[in-house]
């Protein structure tokens, strides 16, 4: 495979296929996002893509799913995305799922139409950063778009019947936006309607912008207890009747996995135990990304 750079992948994707069809990230401005910092974003040629498909199908016949890299593959344009999705179809016929990234103006740049015929090709999944639903902290961490848009977003995703997963970040907010980022995202979540939400724990990153504005002590970080708290309200403020609820990454403190809302009460009251130190929390040196 021809691998450039850090090929980042969501937790769920690890035993798939990563296929790099793109380098870097099309928006690439997120203060808190170091991914890709100092990368140009690019296309990848046909000929390495295909040449690619073309190891997979010699060496990668036990794994049946393919995860389309790196931070926005959604971004290419649908006959290049068509062209691709047919290689592997015609190439990988065991593969029965493809899933990709794809931030909000890459999903609005398409229609509903374009996203069925990507589904009727072997799209499945579609992972989406929200991040918050809090238009000040949109705005602050330079996401490039506002909750509204995020809304529509998924609603086209839904709308082509593909499966939605979106992320979203404890602490994000800072010291001082961090209950109403919390609500705002609960009621943002709502309107989205994904079939599944991950909830990941802010870790600042060296290189990132974020960073230093905490050193300069512009942004201040929430604690544990805070975070907890943060959790709890976005839970609390969630209300779909059926939804994958995860907040197990290894960034989180407390890792919690569960069925929102069948599971909301035994969800809350592992919450409130950490909370209360009745459960302990993971240490800071086991957190990673």
């Amino acid at each position: 495979m021809h691998y450039e750079g850090n090929i980042i992948r969501p937790p769920s994707e690890a035993n798939s296929i990563i296929l790099q069809v793109s380098v870097g990230c099309s928006h690439n401005k997120c203060t808190f996002c170091g991914a890709y910092k100092g990368v140009r974003f690019r296309i990848k040629d046909a000929a390495t893509v295909n040449d690619d498909i073309a190891f997979a199908a010699r060496y990668c016949k036990k794994q049946k799913r393919v995860f389309l890299a790196d931070g926005d593959a959604l971004i290419i344009p649908t006959p290049r995305l068509v062209e691709i999705f047919s290689a592997i179809r015609q190439n990988l016929p065991w593969v029965n799922r493809i899933s990709l990234y794809g931030n909000t103006k890459s999903i609005l740049r398409k229609t509903v139409d374009e996203l069925k015929r990507l589904k009727e090709l072997g799209l499945h999944r579609v992972y989406m950063g929200l991040e918050s639903g809090h238009d000040p902290t949109l705005k602050s961490i330079r996401k490039g778009v506002n909750a509204e848009q995020m809304i529509t977003a998924a609603a086209m995703v839904r709308d082509a019947g593909l499966f939605l997963s979106v992320t979203v970040l404890l602490g994000i907010a800072g010291l001082s936006q961090s209950q109403l980022h919390a609500r705002e995202t609960g009621r943002v979540l709502t309107s989205m309607r994904p079939n599944q939400i991950a909830a990941l724990t802010l870790m600042l990153l060296e290189n990132t912008p974020l960073c230093n504005e905490v050193r300069a002590g512009i942004f201040q970080l929430p604690d544990q207890k805070m975070l907890l708290e943060e959790l709890k309200i976005l839970v609390q403020s969630i209300t779909l009747e059926r939804v994958q609820f995860q907040a197990n990454h290894a960034s989180n403190y407390l890792p919690i996995a569960g069925r929102l809302a069948k599971d909301k009460e035994g969800i809350l009251q592992t919450i409130a135990d950490g909370l209360a130190g009745r459960q302990n929390l993971k240490a800071e040196y086991l957190r990673a990304l």
